[in-house]
């Protein structure tokens, strides 16, 4: 019995006009192996999509008209549900909180225990930090829809400085989707672009574009991600700002590649930064990409603390139909740089 995902890409695969008997009335002499030419439907997860996909005519921002996969999906992780976010106590041990990016910038994401919110001050070298009450030892977080948009903006006022952010999938709209357009055929761009949506994991949520840490820190905020790392807000719902495993998949190569997290925003593969070794990969470009004879050109995500999954987007990208419900978020605030959403 052939899958619910291995039927949608069956059925895509029909509307292109693409057809089995159509390859076997070609010669051995001119079948040829190719290389993967995007996005595979089969390696979502069960109800990564709210809609059927589709494929529509779409015309990128460079304006090559072209064919894309139209993806809608809630903006909440297929299978898994978030969090935790933050700790309540400054007690609790790193199964009650989740992680934040450390500041080096890179590697690891650090846990955010209670002991990890009562030495704000010493990592950050900063004495105003105090995210929890020293009479109680309760850590200060944005337990209401209200705080969690109020501290999710760009001036944040005075009352939601000192929290630990952490947001509800219950505060999106209940009509909240995100669409996707993403090219068919991936087609290199002429000149990169820039990163405002890196693309879609295979659960379904989107993997977004650097986090405005310094608007972050500035309000003595730490915008708290699960150990998956993403977190949400009502822009973008559920959202990743780094690949920790959570939606990794080994793909139809067995052959001990890093395996396979999402699908750039331009077609492409994103893989994990480190292959089934534990080694990296030691020929990217500025993009974050290389090419080999089994996947053609595809990109390898960033250590989970960089904050960014590429560092530049290789191929033609397509503005998206509706973009996030509501449009893009006021700029700064804890989604995407200058708040952006899936524009880009």
């Amino acid at each position: 019995m052939k899958t619910a995902s291995c039927n949608i890409a069956l059925a895509l695969l029909i509307s292109l006009g693409l057809s089995a008997c159509q390859q076997a009335e070609k010669t051995e002499s001119e079948i040829k192996p190719s290389l993967p030419t995007g996005l595979d439907l089969s390696m979502f997860v069960e109800g990564a999509f709210s809609k059927t996909p589709e494929i529509v005519n779409c015309t990128t921002d460079a304006g090559t008209k072209t064919k894309c996969y139209k993806l809608t999906t809630t903006g909440a992780p297929a299978q898994r549900q978030p969090g935790p976010f933050c700790p309540r106590t400054t007690s609790d041990g790193a199964d009650k909180g989740g992680a934040w990016f450390s500041k080096e910038g890179s590697g690891d994401l650090v846990d955010i225990t209670g002991e990890f919110i009562m030495k704000l001050d010493e990592y950050y070298d900063d004495e105003k930090w105090m995210v929890y009450d020293v009479q109680t030892n309760k850590v200060r977080y944005t337990a209401t829809k209200e705080a969690c948009l109020g501290a999710a903006k760009p001036d944040v006022e005075e009352q939601y400085m000192q929290n630990c952010i952490e947001c509800e999938l219950d505060y999106l709209d209940d009509d909240f989707s995100v669409t996707y357009l993403i090219p068919v055929t991936p087609i290199p761009a002429v000149e990169t672009g820039r990163v405002r949506t890196a693309g879609i994991s295979l659960d379904g949520s989107e993997l977004s574009g650097p986090a405005p840490i310094d608007a972050i820190l500035g309000a003595y905020t730490i915008a708290a991600f699960d150990d998956c790392g993403g977190h949400i807000n009502v822009h973008q719902a559920y959202h990743y700002h780094s690949s920790t495993g959570c939606t990794n998949k080994a793909d139809k190569f067995d052959d001990g590649h890093a395996p396979l997290i999402g699908y750039a925003i331009d077609g492409y593969a994103i893989y994990a930064m480190k292959d089934a070794s534990g080694n990296e990969s030691e020929d990217l470009d500025n993009c974050r990409g290389s090419s080999d004879a089994s996947r053609g050109y595809h990109y390898h995500a960033a250590s989970p603390s960089e904050n960014i999954f590429i560092g530049c987007l290789h191929g033609e990208t397509v503005r998206p139909i509706n973009g996030h419900k509501g449009g893009p978020p006021p700029g700064g605030g804890m989604g995407g740089p200058h708040g952006e959403s899936n524009d880009h």
